[in-house]
């Protein structure tokens, strides 16, 4: 692999680790968008669970409220410039149990949708010639604009539930270039680490 990027973790916190270049590359299952080392990170409680899971769980959708992280702070994993915000695409409520299997079957739907309808509400950071994507946000939660500048650990956002999601998550990868289209995957780590599927990592505390 080629050399590492090295970030900080983007948020504060019990986060447990979803899809993972640790495991599979491309970690999500696949090379578009330039997501081939990108992660997704779950908040969770104490317990390791996003949401208590009821028997509603398994049959119907559940508001993105009822969830641990849904608004948590996310923060800058870099120093840089922040040169995209996209923040109108409303949260949708979260899908687990078999409401999970049919906004699977919708995924086609959002593909076709871009990146945007992937990303939903997303910022992006450039860091020398390095861009790092913060995607699903809470919408209207984004606290930069385009051209202001961060410092590794600044609050830029929340936790949210928008665009290709089933549950409130980060979804974060890196990147060449600003335009998800036509960028190259960059590889990435945290602390020196690359944290594995279902690992619950603690950051800042």
């Amino acid at each position: 692999m080629e050399d590492v990027l090295e970030l900080a973790y983007p948020f504060r916190g019990l986060w447990r680790v979803g899809n993972s270049p640790a495991d599979r590359v491309p970690s999500h299952g696949t090379r578009a968008f330039a997501s081939s080392f990108a992660y997704d990170f779950v908040p969770v409680d104490a317990r390791g669970r996003s949401a208590p899971f009821t028997l509603r769980s398994l049959f119907r959708d559940e508001a993105a409220e009822v969830f641990a992280g849904f608004g948590r702070p996310i923060l800058a994993p870099v120093a840089g410039t922040v040169v995209g915000v996209h923040d109108e695409e409303p949260d949708h409520p979260a899908y687990r149990g078999f409401r999970s299997i049919g906004y699977a079957m919708t995924q086609r739907r959002r593909v076709a949708g871009g990146w945007q309808g992937l990303a939903g509400n997303h910022l992006l950071i450039r860091a020398g010639e390095t861009v790092v994507a913060l995607c699903h946000l809470r919408e209207s939660s984004i606290v930069v604009a385009a051209g202001s500048e961060v410092s590794a650990g600044d609050t830029v956002a929340g936790c949210g539930n928008s665009g290709n999601s089933t549950e409130p998550h980060l979804h974060i990868q890196a990147m060449d270039d600003p335009d998800p289209a036509r960028a190259r995957p960059l590889p990435i780590r945290f602390a020196g680490s690359m944290p594995r599927s279902g690992e619950i990592v603690r950051a800042g505390e």
